[in-house]
């Protein structure tokens, strides 16, 4: 098993395919890109999925060369006009997702919140239509922001991935806990709530458990070695290196809006200031 991360880390069935269509430049078939998002997900060779907000961003995820295409809700959401939270009507976020699928030739994971107030048969079928084959589904509440319970959040993502064989649609489903997001209780009591729930999410169907907001690398481990599953961790708190989140067992990395927020920051506080004091602010 690596310890070094690699932006195009694939296995070896899902190599082939993307090497296939790169040379012939052609889309990878849908079901296709499905097998190749999820062979993807290798612990200790984590695909690392800089998130994307639009078509423009996405095409630049491809031609850095990394595998695979993520977006970041709070980005997206952003560029749409909209807060975070299932803000953005779903049909925008639908569209703005298959605006991104026809940028790029790469399999396309979105993160889609809590899934909009959509039932789980609409859900696989309006989001299966934008051509994606991943999605993130969280466990707070967007209401409230509190979380759900354990056996809601599992039941709903059973009754997801149901709604998919049903419709022969495979979906790569990133089960998003926020247990030491919403920090409640005790760092240990965070802690074996994310364990209890990335256990019950696996068992509901699901491909990868992510527990946002982890930085400790003990905890990051603990999670590695008590979850039978990919995990994926954020890439920033605590300042980890990718190739230090490999050595934890993590097999997906991901940036949420980070990107885009800098690019942002940068226009904010250094482009736009710089003109408006007549100075060339592209020197």
């Amino acid at each position: 098993m690596s310890d070094s991360p690699s932006r195009n880390t694939t296995a070896d069935d899902a190599s082939s395919v993307t090497a296939t269509a790169a040379a012939l430049g052609v889309t990878t078939p849908k079901p296709e890109k499905s097998a190749v998002l999820r062979a993807l997900h290798v612990a200790g060779a984590p695909v690392v999925l800089p998130n994307a907000w639009d078509a423009a961003s996405a095409r630049m995820v491809e031609a850095a060369g990394f595998a695979a295409v993520a977006t970041s809700s709070a980005a997206t959401s952003q560029i749409l006009g909209f807060e975070d939270g299932e803000a953005t009507p779903v049909q925008e976020v639908l569209d703005a997702t298959r605006r991104i699928v026809q940028a790029v030739r790469l399999p396309v994971t979105v993160d889609f919140e809590r899934g909009y107030g959509l039932a789980p048969a609409e859900l696989v079928e309006r989001f299966a239509a934008t051509g994606a084959v991943g999605l993130n589904l969280e466990d707070s509440d967007p209401a409230s922001g509190k979380l759900l319970s354990v056996g809601e959040q599992a039941d709903f993502l059973a009754a997801v991935r149901q709604a998919a064989q049903s419709s022969n649609v495979d979906l790569v489903i990133n089960a998003r806990t926020d247990a030491f997001l919403r920090r409640a209780g005790t760092p240990e009591e965070q802690l074996a709530t994310a364990l209890e729930r990335g256990v019950r999410y696996l068992e509901a169907g699901v491909d990868c458990v992510y527990p946002i907001g982890v930085g400790d690398p003990t905890v990051i481990r603990t999670l590695t070695e008590g979850i039978p599953g990919p995990i994926n961790v954020a890439y920033g708190r605590g300042a980890h290196s990718l190739a230090e989140l490999a050595s934890l067992g993590v097999a997906r990395i991901t940036f949420g809006p980070m990107f885009q927020r800098h690019l942002y920051s940068m226009l904010e506080t250094t482009l736009l200031p710089a003109l408006a004091a007549d100075a060339n602010p592209f020197q």
